[in-house]
């Protein structure tokens, strides 16, 4: 490893293309961090008392062996964020500029052809940063000042239009932008291929952009130490598909939840939140998983997704399912996804019919809402569905839920038909956390024609003024 300090400038002017991996995250950082950078530029082009400002580092390894010809892409480990961001600002201050040169340097032409652009060069190596998947697309039109892809990118359209309006606002006067630019300073890390581990230190440094998630770490752990061909055959084949189905915004959101789920299936313990990253190590190395291989570990998280995505993020195509799927996620019991993915995977497997699915559903939904009518605390209810597989007689599907959850003991228990129609009667369900849920459910049961009951408010219904 050969670390020094660097100009962030002079860093992205004198390296011929920076690419981002496919095991990499994509683009993340939201209109916070990039207001932080940009209050930091501003700061720092304002006073002249200030020489540099530090904004981390930026670890990379070549692709290849460079020549004095040709010189090899720098993969970035570890940066991505900065880079992404800086390259939007500066591209933003290049469209905006026209003709002016506030500071020298600083001209529209100097600002792509040092920063954005390989100007004699054509094709992908005609840009200095080549982001991943969706995003690699939108950013290069943004470079290129071309036409959009019809699939944009969120984060990456919504930052470069943040800094569009932020240099709107700076009313001509681009002088502080451009010296505080001028001043950002990086350490530049260039990893030995033969000596340095990318992984191991991908893990261990200490970013100053925005935290990865535990399923970045995963995603990383399992691809980045592979042969580049199974590695990016393994991304195509599972992993982007399961991005696609969780969608941008979903896929920041949903997946580390997901992972935990899944984790808590295979064995049958819940990870802690911030600690699924070394379950998940723990799960991989694990004799049964590491002699199964690295492929069928990919497979069988891509085939988990798939099941996820069609309970939690209404991406289910059989209707019964659907409307059970809905209902239940309107009481927002995410702790029974653990079970309900060992249901799914053998109904996907031929095991379990729709019918008997869509039965389970309702009585995993009937479960969760009775005891919160009769009011029986909900933090026992992780553990009955983390361990609920362990009841299951796969023969008598059905009738081994419905025995084992009647079978639940004093806190954990299944309310009684009694205690439920006596507690309904004294329940504050105005106040109610799922209001919506139970008046749409009373409302349509029987019905051939559903009532859309999500149109009205509670004032139509249950008018409170007399």
């Amino acid at each position: 490893m050969k670390a020094t300090e660097a100009k962030l400038l002079d860093f992205l002017k004198k390296s011929p293309q920076f690419v981002i991996p496919i095991y990499q995250r994509t683009y993340s950082w939201t209109e916070k961090e990039c207001r932080q950078l940009w209050d930091d530029i501003l700061r720092t082009g304002r006073n002249e008392n200030i020489s540099v400002h530090f904004v981390g580092s930026i670890v990379y390894i070549e692709t290849g062996l460079s020549q004095v010809t040709h010189q090899s892409p720098l993969l970035v480990i570890d940066g991505q964020q900065r880079l992404t961001t800086v390259t939007l600002l500066i591209s933003a201050l290049a469209k905006v500029l026209g003709e002016v040169e506030p500071v020298d340097g600083f001209s529209p032409r100097k600002l792509r052809n040092y920063y954005l652009l390989n100007p004699e060069e054509t094709g992908e190596r005609h840009y200095k940063l080549l982001l991943s998947q969706t995003d690699k697309a939108t950013l290069t039109a943004i470079v290129s000042d071309a036409e959009r892809p019809k699939e944009e990118s969120l984060r990456v359209t919504q930052n470069f239009q943040l800094f569009e309006e932020l240099i709107a606002g700076c009313n001509g006067d681009f002088v502080a932008v451009c010296k505080g630019l001028a001043k950002l300073v990086v350490v530049d890390i260039a990893l030995n291929r033969d000596q340095d581990n990318p992984q191991l230190i991908f893990e261990s440094m200490n970013s100053t952009g925005r935290e990865l998630s535990q399923a970045d770490l995963i995603r990383n752990f399992i691809l980045m130490g592979l042969e580049p061909t199974l590695q990016t055959r393994l991304y195509d084949q599972f992993w982007r598909p399961m991005e696609v189905d969780f969608g941008q915004e979903a896929y920041s959101t949903h997946f580390d939840g997901f992972m935990r789920h899944y984790l808590t299936v295979k064995t049958g313990e819940i990870p802690k939140v911030g600690e699924v990253y070394e379950a998940f190590k723990a799960h991989a190395r694990a004799p049964e998983a590491a002699q199964a291989g690295v492929e069928a570990l990919v497979k069988d998280i891509r085939n988990f997704a798939r099941y996820f995505c069609a309970m939690a993020l209404s991406a289910e195509t059989d209707a019964d399912l659907k409307l059970a799927f809905h209902d239940l996620r309107e009481l927002k019991v995410d702790v029974a996804y653990p079970f309900l993915l060992e249901l799914y995977h053998d109904y996907a497997g031929g095991i379990l019919p729709a019918s008997d699915l869509v039965a389970a559903v309702r009585l995993v939904e009937a479960y969760v809402f009775r005891r919160a009518i009769c009011a029986i605390l909900p933090n026992s209810m992780n553990k009955t569905f983390a361990t609920f597989t362990k009841a299951l007689k796969k023969d008598r599907y059905i009738e081994s839920i419905q025995a084992h959850l009647l079978r639940l003991p004093s806190y954990r228990r299944f309310p009684n038909d009694e205690e439920f129609r006596r507690d309904l009667h004294t329940r504050d369900l105005y106040n109610f956390r799922s209001r919506s849920y139970w008046l749409r459910r009373l409302e349509n049961h029987g019905r051939k024609e559903r009532v859309p009951v999500d149109e009205y408010t509670i004032e139509h219904i249950l008018p409170q003024n007399e």
